[in-house]
């Protein structure tokens, strides 16, 4: 097995990574973000990007070959 974590990927599946890390985060924790943002005068959308990232590196990426 070998261990991996998100920066040792390539960009293609940095990018998938992200989306799917965005969609998890936005299902799980939209609605307090988006009150955190609002009551701090903050970007949505930004706030869940930065969540987002976040999240990639709680992940343990692990491949079989």
């Amino acid at each position: 097995m070998i261990y991996l974590n998100y920066s040792d990927l390539n960009e293609e599946a940095q990018n998938r990574l992200l989306k799917n890390s965005k969609r998890d985060v936005g299902q799980k924790f939209g609605n307090d973000i988006r009150r955190y943002a609002k009551e701090h005068c903050l970007n949505f959308k930004t706030m869940l990007e930065e969540e987002a990232m976040r999240n990639l590196y709680s992940y343990n990426y692990v491949f079989n070959i």
